[in-house]
């Protein structure tokens, strides 16, 4: 799904035409980085294709994105994969999924001295860091529900006719933030709060893309998205058909997250595109492509229909520990109430 790099084009191009084959099998290991990331940002319509010329400009240098569906999806390959992995970088996993992905022991330090970040509450890893952040929130289709919920209350004992597509937490960090959110909000009467809202709940999907085109399509009215997802429609769309319910106990925030794996603390061009990552080059494009707010240094500010999206009341978030330790029992509990 990667757009085929130009040194990809130089090297067929000499290997095809030259007479000294023997000089352009292929880019050396050095000059290549491997990235794993999620299907939605090497698309078309993703940041990937404009970070990889970007950054391809600056390296003189072969970056390839690895894509799998979304983000809980990265950290379960590199656990199969192991210390075999290919991958320099994975880009993609967030703060709920930081911790466990530590205790692989598959990732080293960024090792930047200094980095500037602009993100709510602030942000201080020495192994992680972060790129885009925004909030999880029900999207709703105006020509199909006059009155959304104005909470999550609202939305697990509202009607029932009125459904809504999921992602899984097993394999989405959307889904993911959803179990979070609920528990937050709900604590140890989160099981009950779920078996309620599986009443609502048209289908669950494997990820983000899955769900939101069901929801495009016109399957359910309500979708799980975020507060930003309404700026595509208005900005590349031109309409305001579709918005983000503002609910009443606050929205849960998604911090996403990029860490060097220890292979790739021998690849140079890791910690390059790691301060690559953080800077104007990589940041000016998220709003528009990754519908995110930037975490980093911009030279340009988001379009001002970004200042009109759902500004939360209260910020709802686990500490990376707690996710860590508890994941595994909460998926446990939902996998109950919904009976799956």
């Amino acid at each position: 799904m990667t757009m085929q790099s130009g040194c990809n084009f130089r090297i067929a191009f000499v290997f095809a035409c030259a007479s000294a084959l023997t000089v352009a099998p292929a880019a050396r290991a050095a000059d290549v980085l491997t990235i794993y990331t999620y299907e939605s940002f090497t698309a078309e319509w993703g940041p990937g294709p404009q970070v990889e010329k970007a950054f391809e400009a600056q390296c003189s240098c072969d970056l390839q994105f690895v894509s799998l569906a979304d983000g809980v999806q990265l950290l379960n390959r590199l656990k199969l994969e192991g210390e075999r992995t290919k991958a320099d970088i994975v880009l993609g996993l967030d703060t709920n999924l930081t911790e466990e992905a530590k205790q692989t022991g598959l990732f080293a330090p960024h090792g930047l001295d200094t980095v500037e970040t602009n993100v709510p509450g602030g942000f201080s890893d020495a192994v992680f860091l972060p790129y885009d952040y925004g909030y999880f929130a029900v999207v709703y289709d105006t020509e199909k529900m006059a009155a959304p919920p104005d909470s999550l209350k609202a939305l697990v004992e509202g009607d029932e006719s009125h459904k809504i597509v999921i992602q899984d937490p097993r394999s989405s960090t959307p889904g993911l933030g959803l179990l979070l959110w609920m528990k937050s909000v709900y604590g140890d009467e989160a099981g009950a709060a779920w078996k309620e809202l599986s009443e609502r709940i048209l289908t669950v999907t494997p990820g983000w893309s899955e769900a939101y085109g069901l929801f495009t399509a016109g399957e359910a009215p309500m979708v799980l998205s975020y507060t930003t997802s309404p700026a595509y429609h208005i900005l590349a769309e031109s309409t305001e058909r579709y918005q983000a319910a503002s609910f009443a106990e606050g929205h849960y925030l998604q911090i996403e997250v990029a860490g060097r794996t220890v292979n790739g603390t021998e690849n140079p061009l890791a910690a390059q595109f790691l301060a690559f990552m953080t800077g104007p080059e990589f940041q000016d494009v998220i709003p528009q492509t990754n519908w995110m707010f930037p975490a980093g240094r911009v030279s340009t500010p988001p379009d001002p229909v970004f200042e009109r999206m759902v500004k939360p009341a209260r910020t709802l978030l686990f500490a990376p520990d707690e996710v860590a330790k508890s994941r595994k029992a909460w998926v446990e509990e939902w996998l109950s109430a919904l009976g799956r």
